[in-house]
């Protein structure tokens, strides 16, 4: 297969856990006969350092003749310690989901039984634990009109039919691919777009009768995935809660580094891991790229590369089970191993 890919590794630890997961695309490239095509494209607070724009429109023809986009991360501490700086690296991401129209984010939420201690949770709990989190990627408060004065600011959260029923049609979907339970998360208690979530998915219910439709407030939601992960199967939910949840659900993996996600919508979609930039590591050999290259993974599962997405996922669960892991994540006493030996010995394993 020939795929053409766009490298967005923005800022901080970006760049170094790119060169990774871009190492491991080029070791599938080389075993299974593929030809994978990149090209580079800035974005984030290095965008904003050189053209003034966190997403310059450069960057996005890059993503639109792409098939693919394989994205890092974006932000930098001199606009996170400057709230009011006018332009920020932030920005950019959510200009790019816009213009791409990414407006589902799928985010797997797995275990490895070798990081089961990592998790600040008990291991009985979460054991097991495999489900899915689809969060609204472009309504919501995010895209909502906003102020912010010195006395008075305001977010508004504004959804409509069409946005609320593409979301959930996705998430009826892939609750029919897996084991067909979905829970929907909103705050139809208090919010009117969480009542207009509800009312149009309880419309929609009859249209997937094979799948067991239940439905949550966000803070009873935030409690039991910390407290029964293994209920879950798919969780679909708006862009705030979303962004929320899935944050949360790093503390079930153990370690945000060990989360991938990808951005489905209407034009090019878009593979990322969930952590953030982590600047102050830049640099450091030390960010754990195993998220970034489970990205990869499943952006060659998007288009079809089931084997390829497998021997990858079989690569990283052997380096954990080997414990060549990066320091957030190795055992007591185990060796050091940097961001570049981790991905090398991925690309070994999968090469021999």
């Amino acid at each position: 297969m020939k795929l053409r890919i766009a490298i967005l590794s923005g800022d901080g630890i970006g760049p170094e856990i790119m060169c990774q997961g871009v190492a491991v695309m080029n070791a599938i490239a080389k075993k299974f006969g593929h030809q994978f095509e990149y090209e580079e494209a800035i974005c984030g607070a290095h965008a904003i350092d050189l053209v003034g724009d966190p997403y310059p429109e450069a960057t996005h023809q890059v993503c639109m003749r792409a098939d693919a986009v394989l994205f890092a991360a974006v932000g930098d501490l001199k606009y996170d310690n400057d709230p009011t700086s006018p332009v920020r690296p932030e920005q950019g991401l959510l200009a790019m989901r816009k213009q791409l129209g990414l407006y589902a984010n799928i985010r797997p939420v797995t275990t490895f039984d070798c990081l089961l201690h990592k998790s600040p949770l008990k291991d009985e709990l979460i054991s097991g634990a495999d489900f899915v989190v689809i969060r609204e990627l472009t309504g919501g408060m995010y895209f909502g009109e906003r102020y912010q004065g010195n006395d008075r600011a305001f977010d508004t959260d504004v959804y409509t039919r069409p946005e609320i029923e593409r979301i959930l049609r996705v998430g009826f979907e892939t609750a029919m691919r897996r084991h067909r339970h979905l829970t929907v998360v909103d705050k139809a208690n208090i919010m009117a777009t969480s009542r207009l979530w509800r009312q149009i998915a309880k419309e929609m219910e009859a249209q997937w009768p094979e799948v067991t439709t239940d439905y949550l407030f966000i803070d009873n939601a935030s409690m039991r995935v910390l407290t029964e992960p293994r209920f879950f199967d798919v969780i679909v939910t708006e862009n705030t809660f979303g962004d929320i949840l899935t944050d949360e659900t790093s503390c079930i993996t153990g370690s945000m580094g060990l989360q991938p996600s990808a951005s489905l919508g209407e034009h090019t979609p878009l593979f990322e891991p969930v952590h953030g930039s982590w600047p102050q590591a830049t640099g450091q050999n030390i960010a754990n790229p195993l998220a970034q290259i489970l990205s990869a993974a499943m952006l060659l599962e998007h288009f079809g590369l089931n084997e390829e997405g497998a021997l990858v996922r079989h690569a990283v669960e052997a380096s954990l089970a080997a414990n060549v892991r990066t320091p957030d994540i190795q055992v007591e006493g185990g060796a050091v191993y940097g961001t570049k030996e981790v991905g090398q010995w991925i690309v070994d394993f999968i090469l021999n």
